[in-house]
């Protein structure tokens, strides 16, 4: 009997010893040291003709090449995985592990909300300036704390404009106007100070909600106007120009930190380099894209923009904390 149980108890150390061996086996695949490969899986908005995606496809490219082929990026465009705040949800419950987001990231972090205030940014350089400066900075690590994501790279923006079936050339023309904004409160306030009717939609249904007479209008940046067809369902682009931003290119915090220090600066590094590739496509396509809504019959408005920089200055300054409004100077002043 006694060597019975001698055999039973031996065997049951085999076991758990075994069962500890696998707990080991598994943390290094996770870090990356070695095992099977990992996949991170990427979901945005915008179609695959668009530069972000490229840019992303170019960046998986960079990362297993780096890694060895250790970590993959699955890309899903076309909100595959999601809206934007549906997949920055995801990150956290750990169910996707990128995605491409901006302002909308100020429902975690009300520091984003600088990332696309009206009328902040008088050019491109001075956009430049910020995100790469120490407002920028601030800025990401405000989104690292409070959103749990780490910015890999970011896109610049072109400006962003409101389309319409019938022209739009000052605040006067927005009485009744039902437009689509993101789900960004100070776009909303804003528009709506001005003198629009704006209404939340995810920016897969604004298609359908202009096809259908649900909406009137929207605003987005000549990119992604062209990107998303509106040329089909809207005639005009009234240059607005009402924001000039940036769009990080993020990871989750607990994704990034799983990694070994080897594959997290093989990260970094495909980083640095999608960023450049991506601003080359920026600045080579988004003039393109301005010929090719007017060759597709959508017709460019001029505004004016000062009456409508004034129409949503109540709005900005209300909406702003205390704490935003500081940043707000200080975007203002690495202006002069």
């Amino acid at each position: 009997m006694k060597k019975v149980i001698g055999l039973l108890m031996g065997l049951s150390l085999i076991f758990v010893l075994a069962a500890c061996g696998g707990d080991d086996s598994s943390n290094e695949e996770s870090s990356g040291s070695e095992g099977e490969t990992i996949t991170w899986k990427l979901g945005h908005l915008s179609n695959e003709d668009h530069q972000w995606h490229k840019t992303a496809v170019k960046f998986s490219e960079l990362v297993s090449e780096k890694t060895d082929g250790k970590l993959e990026i699955e890309i899903y465009p076309n909100e595959q995985l999601g809206s934007e705040t549906e997949v920055l949800n995801g990150i956290e419950a750990g169910t996707v592990d990128m995605t491409i987001s901006g302002e909308t990231m100020q429902n975690w972090a009300p520091e984003a909300a600088l990332m696309a205030v009206p009328y902040a940014f008088k050019n491109e350089e001075h956009v430049k300036s910020v995100v790469e400066g120490d407002i920028g900075k601030e800025i990401e690590n405000a989104v690292k704390e409070k959103v749990g994501v780490t910015p890999l790279y970011y896109h610049l923006r072109a400006p962003r404009n409101l389309t319409s079936n019938e022209p739009i050339k000052s605040p006067s023309d927005l009485e009744g106007f039902k437009m689509r904004v993101p789900n960004v409160p100070l776009f909303m306030d804003s528009w709506k100070e001005a003198g629009a009717r704006p209404q939340v939609m995810d920016f897969s249904e604004v298609f359908t909600g202009l096809q259908q007479g649900v909406i009137d209008g929207q605003e987005n940046p000549v990119d992604l106007i062209h990107s998303a067809s509106f040329f089909e369902v809207q005639d005009y682009v009234n240059k607005t120009e009402h924001v000039r931003s940036w769009i990080y290119v993020v990871v989750g915090n607990e994704q990034l930190n799983s990694l070994n220090d080897d594959m997290q600066a093989a990260v970094k590094e495909a980083a640095k380099e999608a960023q450049a590739f991506g601003m080359d496509l920026y600045e080579t396509e988004t003039e393109g894209y301005v010929q090719k809504l007017k060759d597709k019959g959508m017709e460019f408005v001029e505004v004016d923009q000062d009456a409508f920089a004034e129409a949503m200055k109540p709005a900005v300054q209300n909406s702003l904390s205390e704490e935003q409004l500081a940043l707000y100077e200080k975007i203002l002043k690495a202006a002069e």
